[in-house]
């Protein structure tokens, strides 16, 4: 951050704690901490704030994470901040006065609105958005609702998500269709090579293409539009996993110019565990089957057939409202920049350590707040339990193909205190 944003910032900073004595004891005062500490924000570019500890802190403060574990895995499942916890106690206890009638007749109502909210963060048509329970249910929506025959072709990598590629093998053990799986040596920094990788494995009976959005072990990001572009001359759908990329990095699903789309919402949005979205480009919704049947035309165009589930849990699903509302109060871009900064800041110390392998970029088009690295001749498991043990600190391994190590993956609560903490550790480990 430049000296005279930093010195503008902490001018108007230092300004708030009287205000907010004298506003409304009804509101919380970290939320009052929080709103004005935005408005000092006004006119600082995100690349600045970025950096801007004082400013995050008061992000952090809307979170409820525990001071005992420093958590950096934050790719399986994000916390939610107090405004969504809150919510969703809300609209439980709501429920359970009388389930059947407040579910149904109260909070089901909420659907819609939430539907066209959702639609306002994918930047798409409302029309095209079906609420789910996670990026899986979402994907496997689609792999087994299109419609595919034996012989038919469909291109994917090792490197995405395990559930999809077991979705994918199913398909080709029931009905006999083709995967031709491509290789990807990580990281990579040549969006070209990548490209050349997927096209080079199309045939004329290729029907689909695979792609994960950002790859969930290493945080590598695979350019997705030039390969629907691709894809697209050649009469290829396109399937893109977002479940990492959604409110993560900033664009809109349209973007991507991809056929069909899933994500997770416990992720990078923040919404509560057990939330998901799946979208459908509005002219392919009457081709593909529900993964759950419905009572009218499982190849009608209304996307509200991949709903079917069912009695759910409603209170979960409309807590997600004040998710985007979080994700909108910080801003898409501010939080994309203050993701690759906090994945540089611990990557960057540790980088030259010996016998260290680093399978992320550390540019910004090509990995964002997720990374990924191992250590010559230690196992990963190890490696995990040894930060846990020693200092607290729990990440996931990231194990696959050529990648043999942890992933660490901070968030927005994360201080740059406690990736000093990871960087000695990670110096620690590489000394034994």
């Amino acid at each position: 951050m430049s000296s005279t944003s930093r010195r503008k910032f902490l001018q108007k900073s230092g300004s708030f704690s009287i205000a907010a004595v004298l506003s409304a004891v009804t509101q919380p005062g970290w939320s009052r901490n929080l709103q004005s500490v935005l408005r000092n924000a006004e006119g600082i570019s995100p690349e600045d704030l970025a950096s801007e500890e004082d400013f995050w802190y008061y992000i952090q403060q809307s979170f409820t994470v525990s001071p005992a574990i420093i958590n950096l895995n934050n790719g399986g499942v994000s916390p939610a901040p107090k405004t969504v916890q809150n919510a969703m106690k809300r609209y439980y206890d709501l429920s359970n006065e009388a389930p059947s009638y407040y579910m149904w007749h109260i909070l089901d109502q909420g659907r819609e609105p939430l539907r066209r909210n959702l639609a306002g963060l994918a930047g798409c048509d409302a029309e095209e958005i079906a609420i789910q329970r996670n990026a899986s249910e979402a994907l496997e929506t689609i792999i087994f609702g299109i419609q595919l025959k034996a012989g038919d072709e469909v291109v994917a990598c090792p490197y995405d998500y395990p559930n999809m590629v077991n979705a994918y093998k199913q398909r080709e053990k029931r009905d006999g269709v083709k995967i031709k799986w491509i290789k990807l040596d990580l990281p990579l920094e040549d969006e070209e090579q990548i490209v050349r990788q997927y096209v080079n494995a199309f045939t004329p009976k290729t029907k689909v293409v695979h792609l994960t959005h950002i790859l969930n072990r290493t945080g590598q990001i695979i350019p997705v539009k030039k390969i629907a572009d691709e894809a697209h001359k050649r009469n290829i759908e396109v399937v893109v996993d977002g479940a990492h990329s959604l409110a993560h990095l900033d664009y809109k699903i349209p973007d991507l110019d991809a056929d069909y789309y899933g994500a997770s919402l416990h992720k990078w949005l923040y919404a509560p565990i057990g939330t998901g979205l799946l979208y459908i480009r509005r002219e392919k919704i009457k081709s593909v089957y529900p993964l759950f049947a419905t009572g009218s035309d499982p190849l009608g165009d209304n996307i509200r057939k991949f709903e079917n589930l069912g009695t759910r849990p409603f209170f979960i699903e409309q807590a997600i409202g004040q998710a985007i509302e979080f994700h909108d109060m910080i801003g898409s871009q501010r939080k994309e920049k203050r993701l690759f900064y906090l994945k540089n800041y611990w990557l960057e110390k540790v980088k030259d350590l010996p016998g260290i392998r680093i399978y992320t970029s550390l540019k910004p088009q090509f990995a964002c707040g997720i990374a990924a690295i191992g250590f010559e001749g230690k196992d990963p498991a190890k490696m995990s339990a040894f930060l846990f043990d020693k200092y607290r600190i729990h990440v996931t391994l990231a194990e696959v193909e050529n990648v043999h190590g942890i992933r660490i993956t901070p968030n927005v609560y994360t201080t740059t205190k406690e990736l000093d903490v990871l960087v000695e550790g990670l110096r620690a480990l590489a000394k034994q």
